[in-house]
């Protein structure tokens, strides 16, 4: 939908393996950081709406999880609406805090994504990720990943999906092989985008990986799932991301110059395609995101997308308009998407370096887009950048994402 609402403060943790905190310490550092950065105290807010995908599993604290996070910020008595969209978590409580302000109902909200995913038992971080797909359907599902694991790696019982990676590994390395199959892309411009994104996180000092790899590292590091190997598949971890929303009025009572405002954010699920339907939930948002801004792919500065894998990243690439079909390959041979091109992807390091604690991965890209359009990114700054896109899928059901959020802000 259009949006109307400006963003007052953002704040957020390094994300990684955070053993020794829990989810309210985690929550409540960046939700004091937003706060701060908007100027703001506690009393200010006005609603929140908290993202959260895992923890229930993970921690046991299945229910009320956004009030346990802000009351240990001191923040009560306020409407706080739990979140649950799996990857998308964290940018569909964003989407609805920023309605609510667009609507007029509330001046401040704040929206809050959190995550406490790692555990000592991996078997049991990696089971979270289980959920994220039609249960009902998880024998099909896992037979059908296996029989490719099979076919790929002669020799392979295909064995291991879900018990010692995330099963979306799988998924990802099961669209990766099609891709090459029906593009000729190949794993070389895979490693490309692990290695273009290692760089920028080296330049992030809230990155969970700081190593910049070169391409041949990346290809000769272990395979997890062919044709993925560690580096082109997105960490486990916990870490938290806000973001302070308001109204143009309250924008102005503050007194905030040339601030970001969010043009756009459209969420939409993915749905059962007729037999040789091209595109997908990631299409349809950008579409309706850059009609609704008033903005094209050429507009846009820097972008934030979801590269659980390396081959999502170059998929989206597609998916947002920024080449044809299968020419996500060329584009990352090109350089185009790399600090100093014409439309740098990833400049925190995405999800495959920055990290990827699934409930507040959709704020972080919020984050860094804010920071990008205020110049405030350091050494991985864009220069001059006044649009953003963040792209944000969460979960899987079929051939396309459960859920997809598509946002464009602008300075």
């Amino acid at each position: 939908m259009k949006m109307n609402a400006v963003v007052a403060g953002v704040g957020m943790t390094r994300f990684g393996k955070m053993l020794d905190r829990g989810l309210k310490s985690i929550g409540a550092e960046a939700v004091e950081a937003a706060i701060r950065d908007a100027g703001m105290t506690g009393a200010d807010i006005e609603a929140a709406f908290v993202g959260n995908a895992a923890a229930g599993l993970v921690t046991g604290q299945e229910c009320i999880r956004g009030q346990v996070v802000l009351r240990s910020a001191g923040i009560g008595k306020i409407p706080v609406i739990n979140v649950e969209n799996a990857c998308a978590s964290a940018s569909t409580a964003l989407h609805q805090a920023a309605a609510m302000v667009t609507a007029g109902l509330y001046d401040v909200v704040l929206a809050v994504g959190v995550e406490k995913l790692y555990h000592e038992d991996k078997r049991k971080s990696f089971a979270a990720f289980s959920g994220a797909v039609d249960v009902e359907a998880m024998a099909e599902i896992m037979a059908r990943l296996k029989e490719g694991a099979k076919e790929s790696s002669p020799g392979s019982s295909g064995e291991g999906a879900g018990e010692n990676r995330s099963m979306f590994m799988d998924i990802y390395a099961a669209a990766a092989r099609n891709h090459m199959k029906r593009y000729g892309t190949t794993v070389q411009q895979f490693a490309g985008v692990s290695a273009k994104n290692s760089f920028h996180g080296s330049l992030n000092p809230r990155a969970q990986f700081r190593e910049a790899l070169s391409v041949e590292d990346v290809l000769n590091a272990p395979t997890i799932a062919a044709p993925l190997t560690r580096p082109m598949c997105s960490p486990i971890g916990d870490g938290a991301a806000a973001v302070v929303v308001v109204s143009e009025r309250k924008a102005r009572a503050l007194g905030l110059v040339s601030p970001v405002r969010i043009a756009s954010m459209v969420l939409h699920s993915g749905w059962d395609h007729a037999p040789g339907e091209e595109g997908g939930a990631a299409e349809l948002c950008a579409r309706e995101a850059y009609d609704e801004a008033g903005l094209g792919p050429t507009d846009l500065s820097v972008i934030e997308l979801h590269d659980a894998s390396a081959p999502a990243e170059l998929m989206a690439y597609e998916s947002l308009g920024l080449c044809a079909k299968g020419e996500g390959g060329t584009l990352v041979d090109s350089g185009a998407t790399r600090l100093g091109g014409p439309i740098p992807v990833n400049t925190s390091g995405g999800l495959l370096r920055k990290g990827h604690p699934v409930g507040a991965t959709g704020i972080a890209q919020v984050v860094e887009l804010t920071e990008q359009l205020r110049g405030d990114s350091g050494a991985r700054q864009v220069k001059g950048a006044k649009v953003g896109l963040a792209h944000n899928g969460g979960g899987n059901i079929g051939s396309d994402a459960a859920a997809m959020c598509v946002s464009v802000l602008v300075r």
